[in-house]
C-alpha cells in the first residue's frame, strides 16, 4: 500500500454521463469512467446516487445494486474486481 493510497479518503462521488469523479477530502479529484464497473454503468440515476461514503472514506458502497468500491484500489488503478481479470484505470 502506498501513502498515497492510505491516507485518501473519500469526501463525495459526483457522476457524469460516462464517469464518476471521487472528490477527496484534500481537495483531489480522481475521475473513474462507468465502464470499469458494469453495475455502475446498468444501474439507473437513481441507484447511482443511492450510495454511503463507508470506513470513514475508505470506501464506497451500494445497497441497491450490491457493489462496493475500495478507494485505494481505485488510486492503484484497479476496476471491478469481482471480474476474472482486473480493469486499469487511467485517469482523464
Amino acid at each position: 500500500m502506498t501513502t498515497l493510497a492510505s491516507k485518501s479518503l473519500a469526501k463525495d462521488i459526483v457522476f457524469e454521463e460516462n464517469n464518476f469523479n471521487v472528490v477527496f477530502h484534500d481537495g483531489r479529484t480522481l475521475r473513474v469512467p462507468l465502464a470499469y464497473f458494469p453495475r455502475l454503468m446498468k444501474a439507473s440515476i437513481e441507484q447511482r446516487h443511492s450510495y454511503i461514503i463507508s470506513g470513514g472514506g475508505t470506501g464506497v458502497h451500494w445497497e441497491e445494486i450490491d457493489e462496493d468500491i475500495l478507494i485505494e484500489n481505485l488510486l492503484l488503478g484497479f476496476g471491478d474486481t469481482t471480474k476474472a481479470t482486473s480493469s486499469k484505470i487511467y485517469a482523464a
